[in-house]
């Protein structure tokens, strides 16, 4: 079953510097975090926060594409997790078909935003997510390592920052 989410915020991972998107699940408030890289993140921040360039960015530049050739984007799916690298779909629309395509959750994403499509993450997603995050373990065994494994098992949804990158 696929469920509809929404961007909660977007924080960076302090021991990485790697930022990292966490949806939200409308229907129950579950959160999924996903690390990103630097320029999908710099990507997805600009629309949330109506920030517009001189020069389109490669997703504009996507978009563009796609609307001089009729492709609608209709929704895009975090659809698996495989060996923590999360998998995604886009699903296009035309005119003459219906398609789509393999992509990182970090360009769908971004390009989700861009046609104002929803965006859903497969309960498969959620589960495997569980799994990692209750198997995870502190590699750095030091004082300090200790303390951030300590803070980062604390952490709530609410202690992310909202957009901020």
């Amino acid at each position: 079953m696929l469920r509809k989410v929404s961007i909660a915020g977007m924080t960076m991972d302090p021991a990485s510097n790697t930022p990292i998107i966490i949806l939200k699940s409308v229907e129950d408030g579950q959160t999924i975090p996903i690390w990103i890289g630097l320029l999908e993140a710099t990507s997805i921040v600009s629309v949330l926060q109506n920030i517009n360039f001189e020069r389109p960015m490669t997703h504009d530049l996507f978009k563009n594409f796609l609307d001089l050739l009729n492709i609608e984007v209709s929704k895009v799916e975090v659809c698996d997790l495989k060996d923590n690298t999360f998998f995604a779909r886009i699903y296009f629309n035309s005119d003459e078909k219906s398609f789509s395509m393999d992509a990182r959750p970090s360009d769908a994403i971004a390009i989700a935003l861009r046609f104002n499509a929803s965006i859903y993450v497969d309960d498969r997603v959620i589960e495997k997510s569980k799994m990692t995050e209750r198997d995870a373990e502190a590699v750095d065994k030091s004082e300090e390592g200790k303390k951030w494994a300590e803070y980062l098992e604390n952490l709530s949804p609410e202690d992310f920052g909202k957009f901020k990158v």
